[in-house]
């Protein structure tokens, strides 16, 4: 029995996250935050008006 993990092959998010430039990444960090934001907003907004 061998405890080395399995080898996978890498995923589009993985490729970015290693190639592209930090410039890059903190927009796509930053466009996630805004949009994740955005949501939490809108649900606790529905939540306030389902009272």
């Amino acid at each position: 029995m061998s405890d080395k993990p399995k080898t996978v092959s890498s995923t589009r998010f993985s490729d970015f996250i290693r190639n592209a430039s930090s410039a890059e990444r903190k927009q796509v960090y930053k466009d996630v935050l805004v949009r994740a934001t955005e949501r939490q907003k809108r649900l606790i907004a529905e939540a306030e008006a389902a009272k």
